[in-house]
């Protein structure tokens, strides 16, 4: 019952390891998804932040604006470290509930945390495995112009707002270089699924 952190930054590629992870069998629990879980209408969550940041972050139908509210938190360390004081508590109780949910429906499951923010919020918890996904800021940046439509110097925030490469790497017990084609990351992967099942 393997409980692995899986983490990289904006646009590492990190989602393409998950789903690879997700294909061989691994049981996935997004972090993201868990995110706009504990922020959907009409949660506690969701007050506080709009208590927070103002009505401008709610949109008309009672919704937050993930737009407007990253517009004023990125690039804004103190508003940055606002909102995760908000946000994170509530991610760690609902993320820490399905990784119970999941071993009690399979005690032999392997399952992954598909996390961007591990280094800043649960680094200290018990991973049997840290998984980083790599690629250079430069390479990174050009994915979310490219495929995010982002222009650059927002592009650049983003990445200037997370952790650098050298906290991530720091912490990884397996780095999976995801610089190169799409092949070569589902190689590496299919590597380390190997490792996890043998062990």
């Amino acid at each position: 019952m393997p409980l692995i952190a899986l983490t990289g930054g904006i646009a590492s590629g990190k989602s393409t390891i998950a789903r690879r992870l997700a294909e061989r069998g691994a049981i996935i629990v997004d972090a993201d998804q868990i995110v706009r879980d504990v922020q959907s209408p009409g949660s506690p969550v969701l007050a506080r932040i709009a208590e927070a940041f103002g009505p401008e972050v709610i949109t008309s139908e009672g919704a937050l604006d993930r737009a407007a509210l990253g517009a004023r938190a990125f690039g804004d360390p103190e508003l940055l470290k606002q909102l995760n004081a908000i946000v994170h508590p509530a991610v760690r109780e609902e993320s820490q509930r399905r990784f119970e949910e999941a071993f009690a429906d399979d005690a032999q499951a392997v399952v992954v945390y598909d996390v961007p923010l591990l280094v800043e919020a649960r680094v200290d918890d018990p991973w049997d495995l840290i998984v980083v996904a790599h690629a250079p800021a430069s390479v990174r940046r050009d994915r979310l112009v490219e495929l995010r439509g982002m222009d650059e110097k927002a592009a650049q925030e983003r990445i200037d707002a997370q952790v650098s490469d050298e906290k991530r790497l720091a912490i990884a017990d397996v780095v999976i270089d995801t610089a190169g084609d799409i092949a070569e990351t589902h190689a590496q992967t299919d590597a380390l699924w190997e490792r996890i099942r043998g062990q």
